[in-house]
């Protein structure tokens, strides 16, 4: 039960003050598209109505460079031609120009891309500590101890049980992007859980993302693909007049495109899906204000007990979603070199 109050505590710490008002109606759109969505500043609280929040570099490109903090454009301001659209405009809740509403070259630090560079320099040191007690001990005297006790066991599993019999014979040249592909997103999904800064941010929950992971996949699959792979997508074993129409060299090529997109769709949805889920069963505590406090109490307990289920199942899928994107790149990759997993 003291987990239960925590995380009662703590959501109601998260949500804003004006949620807590009976008066005025929680608007589920906003509130779950308000946590999900990428924004200009990280939001970390409210405290007497008053938004507690990291304000983020904005940088534009439009005839010549802009930089500035995303303060300047807070509450709809104005600054320097710029403002953030407004809900139902075109762009909404993107970067404008105040004249005439387009858009301009934006590469700023929201806040996704912020996670991104804190979940990544996590990654980099936690992997540096690990290599740098392999650097300082002899693993043939001693076990490993440390953030080299946690990685080893992932690193041999994925490695071999995984990446070796997926690809083949040629596995250690694709190991170093496949294990750091999983890394990479177990980092992620596991910071996104975490409700507090640094964590929160849906980096694994934006298509974005998961898009550049399946590109690189792509990539992987079809530059360093052998003779046999390209023979069987353009000439394939089937009989001359499906090769003559040409049926199957066309299913074939759709196929390459289809492998990757369903890896972008599938890691995208997973992760945004329990997102939503989690901010949902909280939100029944503040949609429920209105029906007294004996409904309001015993659907409170049930949202928070709800809620701890939903963040230990979250923990676990977090890792699935690692494994299985890693677990299909690694199948995707093998199946490039056929001729090898044959022999293998």
């Amino acid at each position: 039960m003291r987990a239960a109050r925590l995380i009662a505590i703590l959501a109601l710490l998260l949500m804003s003050p004006s949620v807590l008002r009976a008066e005025e109606p929680l608007d589920m759109q906003k509130y779950l598209f308000g946590h999900i969505a990428d924004a200009y500043d990280w939001h970390i609280t409210t405290v007497n109505g008053h938004h507690v929040s990291i304000p983020l570099p904005v940088i534009l490109i439009d005839g010549g460079v802009q930089v500035f903090s995303s303060k300047k454009l807070e509450h709809g301001a104005e600054y320097h031609g710029y403002r953030i659209a407004a809900d139902g405009e075109a762009h909404a809740g993107k970067i404008v120009r105040a004249s005439d509403g387009s858009r301009p070259f934006d590469i700023s630090i929201t806040k996704n891309v912020c996670g991104l560079l804190i979940d990544s320099v996590l990654l980099v040191v936690l992997i540096l500590l690990c290599a740098r007690w392999y650097r300082k001990h002899d693993v043939l005297k001693e076990a490993p101890t440390g953030i080299a006790a946690l990685f080893e066991p992932l690193i041999v599993t994925i490695e071999n049980d995984v990446i070796k019999d997926a690809v083949g014979p040629e596995y250690q040249k694709y190991s170093p992007y496949l294990l750091t592909a999983f890394f990479f997103i177990l980092i992620n999904n596991l910071m996104g859980i975490v409700p507090f800064f640094p964590g929160g941010a849906n980096i694994t929950g934006n298509i974005a993302v998961t898009m550049a992971m399946a590109v690189f996949t792509f990539l992987a699959v079809n530059l360093f693909g052998n003779r046999h792979y390209w023979k069987e997508i353009f000439w394939p074993d089937v009989p001359l007049f499906l090769k003559a129409i040409p049926i199957m060299p066309a299913i074939e090529i759709i196929g390459m495109f289809t492998k990757p997109f369903s890896l972008m769709i599938r890691l995208f949805a997973n992760m945004l899906a329990g997102h939503i889920m989690l901010l949902s069963t909280i939100a029944v505590i503040f949609l429920t204000v209105k029906l007294g406090p004996a409904i309001n109490g015993s659907l409170s307990v049930i949202s928070v007990l709800f809620g701890i289920f939903l963040d230990v199942l979250e923990l676990l899928v977090a890792f699935i979603q690692a494994y299985v994107f890693t677990m299909l790149s690694s199948v995707f990759i093998g199946l490039a070199h056929p001729q090898h997993a044959e022999t293998h």
